[in-house]
């Protein structure tokens, strides 16, 4: 006989009518005082609790654990599942079973019953298990929510997928070793259609700081913000006081809402609403007092999940916080160094996170800089003996982290550089990575110079040997390169990691970071050669030209045949063209969603003839592209083409010619630069053509072999996300968006060995980094360049008046538009209209499409030589960057000038 209901009067679990058969069985929230976990679960338990003291909870009745064990005794299911816990069956073998047995009638008709009495609304049906929610376990996100169920059959089928994710990978991960799965019961709750959601902590999840209540909250359902797909606000409110006393909103482009009755998926965001805060500072007070109380009724700290609709505030969950915060070292707060160094060299390094390499721009995920450091440990010091330097250092010293963003160390990497000729004058290489924060006049290097004397005539002597032996091979590199991409590429694609073993897996991933590594020792002298020609280029139009050289050398950079990021441009244009001459295609491209364009097109004759011809050429030219392409959790295009067929879109309905697309950048005659060079003496002219030319081969062959390098990261990503479905299989991920919490080290020894994914992957440790990017992610942008430590405590806030910003101009012109803030170009590239202000924080390779039809480009970060700078002036775009607020002080709309030659950005009109 079951007795977890005995010590329960029937009257008091629920009010269901008489036709109920097993209406005992059935709790109305609030009014089941005495029913523990035992018998609604923890979570129901703690909703019941909060109904009964008064706290806003929508409307809920629980189906008890009584009536789980009840159904899996009536179906004979108890014995099937202990036979399959006793030989250790899979976990997909018992949802299996419960999955396809059929309700008795008596337990179906009680559920029916209770569902009538509640009033039949849409509702969520949430599994509710005794060890949830407790103070010990958390439980968190292990079991199952079906959203907007509606409808008495829609509803039976959500019960039993709840009464299923008991043994759920997941849920079996997380008690591994803690005893059996016990009994579990399910909630129906009213649907809250909500217009903002998220989560409160009555204490700083990650810092120490007292009296503060942390908020996150997003647009739509509080789904899109656990899952990290949506973008979140962030507040803090005194707890003393319920004032606001910290606040940092973020552009909201996407959130999770109801798409059809029963569907669930991502819609976006009004655009009014995506500057604007989710909350006001009265709600949050509100939300704050509701959170005080909820402690105060539990006397312990609490993880609150709330609703709001249509001003109305709702608790969806508390539960105990089950992990405790941690005070941050102050040097790893302040210092990027991973090991504290002597006070001259600890506070005297600099440290740039500006154009190094245009690939760690941004904040990284914890899987993104595990991966920076193994480059780091693995790759950089070959890349730097490869421009010719004899003794490369201690590796740990080329690169450093400050609140999960990368940066190069450039004083210790000056220092090494002095064994080279052209970087002799440590001043060549520092000022090209400093931006204008920082003030040259007083630094000196910590490592001091290169040592003299017969070291110095070796490494000299090793640099000259090094270059000589790169300008005899550099072309034929470059060919090799490429050669040995298109089929690292073709053959990955024809693979089937999904078949493959551990063994193989582990096989495969050091086949690609083998060719991670080549790609990038291959492409450095040909990013530092070109970044050198450069350099002289610049001197020498200087001390030779006066005013007529005036950014001769950005003239000479306007030749964007050889630039693939350029390129990719007209490249989508006739891809675009060619979708344009078949009716049939374009009409497919314009009308499916686009998660569903490629496979449509596939299905379609003449749209799969479209996507052989036109898509397959452009992606194995293009498709390992993707925005900041160090991070291995961003999708790249051929993972993800919704960004091509926004483009794709937009280029065609906009009726552009190709020399829209390209003819802009050649305002700037070649025949203007020869003018120019004519006026010289003939063996300065020669000397400065020989610079040019070769400025201009080593940037043609830095843009062909950076496709290597990219798609060896490629490669790399595919792998780590065939270990990322693995462990969501396994439970041990939630979802595949925890693949960015994995670090790359633990991905390389567990298919190294044998340990079980468990083991492997503890969860505390990704419920950690978890936190601690969260708390990166809701920090202020720490500087570009800085000397010492960075405290972003005495970060310089934006003014109050958002009217008129001062950065720098990388690209000349003026021009008056309406501005459009991109956070993200997949949503809202369809979106971009010709002509508009590109206002963002930082762009990437993978932005270029959109510069040849904005009107100019404003960001928070950049410099002379940022991706944003460059592109901006080969498409004769008026560009100014390092605003630092740009994005914090425009609206989308704003009529905006930007002065490129100034710097300044205006606010003219909202």
């Amino acid at each position: 006989m079951d007795t977890r209901t005995a010590h329960t009067p029937a009257s008091a679990l629920s009010d269901t009518p008489p036709n109920a058969p097993h209406r005992e069985l059935v709790a109305v929230l609030g009014r089941a005082p005495g029913a523990g976990a035992e018998t609604l679960g923890g979570k129901a338990a703690r909703l019941s609790e909060m109904i009964e003291a008064g706290l806003p909870v929508p409307p809920a009745f629980c189906l008890t654990t009584g009536l789980f064990d009840l159904f899996l005794r009536e179906t004979g299911l108890a014995a099937e599942i202990r036979a399959a816990e006793a030989r250790a069956a899979d976990t997909s073998t018992i949802r299996e079973l419960i999955a396809t047995r059929e309700l008795p009638e008596a337990i179906a008709r009680t559920i029916l019953a209770a569902y009538q009495d509640l009033g039949r609304p849409r509702v969520a049906v949430r599994s509710s298990a005794c060890r949830e929610d407790s103070a010990a376990q958390s439980f968190a996100g292990q079991h199952d929510t079906v959203l907007d169920v509606s409808g008495d059959e829609a509803l039976l089928d959500a019960v039993k997928v709840c009464w299923a994710s008991l043994w759920s990978d997941r849920a079996a991960a997380y008690r591994d070793g803690t005893g059996p799965a016990g009994s579990i019961a399910v909630i129906v709750q009213e649907m809250i259609q909500a217009d903002v959601s998220g989560v409160l902590f009555t204490v700083d999840p990650v810092g120490a700081r007292p009296n503060r209540l942390v908020v996150e909250a997003c647009c739509g359902l509080g789904e899109g913000l656990v899952s990290g797909r949506v973008s979140s606000d962030f507040f803090v409110v005194d707890d003393r006081t319920l004032e606001v006393i910290e606040e940092h909103v973020r552009y909201k482009v996407t959130k999770c809402a109801p798409l059809t009755p029963g569907r669930i998926g991502m819609t976006k965001v009004d655009a009014a609403d995506r500057n604007a805060p989710c909350l006001t500072r009265e709600q949050l007070g509100a939300l704050a007092g509701l959170a005080v109380e909820v402690r105060s009724h539990y006397g312990t700290e609490q993880d609150i999940e709330w609703a709001m609709r249509d001003g109305t505030l709702h608790l969806l969950q508390a539960r105990p916080i089950t992990t405790h915060p941690q005070d941050r070292a102050t040097d790893q707060e302040h210092s990027p160094y991973v090991t504290r160094q002597g006070d001259q060299v600890q506070h005297g390094t600099l440290w740039s996170r500006m154009d190094i390499g245009e690939i760690f721009v941004g904040l990284m995920s914890p899987l993104g800089l595990s991966f920076a450091q193994y480059y780091q440990q693995h790759v950089h010091a070959d890349c730097a003996a490869a421009l010719g330097v004899r003794d490369t250092g201690d590796v740990g010293l080329h690169m450093g982290y400050l609140q999960g963003h990368v940066y190069l160390n450039i004083s210790y990497t000056a220092y090494l550089l002095g064994q080279c000729l052209p970087t002799r004058d440590q001043r060549h290489f520092t000022r090209r990575f400093v931006s204008e924060e920082v003030d040259l006049a007083a630094y000196e290097n910590p490592f001091g110079a290169f040592p003299g004397g017969m070291e110095d005539l070796r490494s000299t002597l090793h640099w000259v040997q090094s270059t000589a032996t790169e300008m005899l091979s550099m072309k034929h590199r470059a060919e090799e390169m490429v050669s040995v991409r298109l089929y690292e590429f073709d053959r990955a694609r024809q693979l089937d990691l999904t078949r493959m073993s551990r063994r193989e897996l582990d096989a495969e991933l050091a086949r690609y970071l083998g060719f991670f590594h080549d790609a990038h020792v291959g492409y450095m002298p040909y990013y530092i050669n070109a970044f050198g020609f450069y350099g002289v280029l610049t001197e020498l139009c200087a001390k030779w030209l006066g005013a007529d050289g005036d950014n001769l050398q950005n003239r000479i950079k306007t030749d964007m045949s050889s630039l693939r990021t350029v390129a990719s441009a007209q490249e989508i244009w006739g891809v675009a063209q060619a979708a344009k001459a078949r009716p049939r295609v374009m009409g497919i491209i314009n009308e499916a969603p686009l998660e569903e364009i490629e496979e449509r097109l596939r299905d379609d004759v003449e749209g799969l003839a479209f996507w052989n011809t036109q898509m397959e050429p452009f992606l194995r030219a293009n498709g390992t592209r993707g925005r900041q392409e160090m991070e291995l959790t961003h999708p790249r295009w051929i993972d993800d083409p919704s960004y091509i067929f926004q483009m794709i879109r937009r280029y065609a309905a906009d009726g552009l010619s190709v020399d829209d697309i390209m003819g802009r950048s050649r305002a700037l005659a070649d025949g203007d630069a020869r003018t120019v060079l004519e006026k010289l003496p003939l063996h300065r002219r020669k000397v400065l053509e020989t610079v040019i030319t070769m400025y201009s081969l080593c940037s043609e062959l830095r843009e062909t072999t950076r496709m290597s390098m990219i798609t060896s990261i490629w490669l790399v990503r595919n792998v780590v996300y065939e270990v990322g479905r693995r462990l969501v299989a396994e439970g041990v991920l939630h979802s595949l968006d925890e693949v960015a919490f994995l670090d790359f080290e633990d991905v390389r020894a567990y298919l190294a060995g044998d340990a079980p994914e468990r083991e492997a992957f503890p969860r505390a440790e990704l419920d950690e980094r978890r936190r601690l990017h969260e708390y990166h992610n809701r920090l202020p942008e720490p500087s570009l360049t800085f000397i010492g430590e960075h405290d972003i405590t005495r970060a310089v806030r934006p003014a109050a008046d958002g009217a008129h910003l001062v950065g720098l101009g990388s690209s000349p012109g003026r021009i008056v538009g309406r501005a459009r803030i991109v956070e993200d170009l997949v949503w809202q590239a369809d979106e971009f209209l010709p002509g508009e202000i590109l206002v963002t924080r930082y762009t990437d390779a993978s932005w270029t499409p959109l510069f040849a039809i904005a009107g100019a480009v404003v960001t928070d970060i950049g410099s002379m030589l940022s991706h944003s700078s460059i592109v901006s002036r080969e498409f004769n775009v008026p560009s100014v960057v390092n605003t630092k607020y740009a994005t914090q002080r425009i609206n989308t709309g704003d009529m905006v000038v930007v002065d490129g030659d100034t710097g300044v950005v205006e606010v003219v009109e909202g």
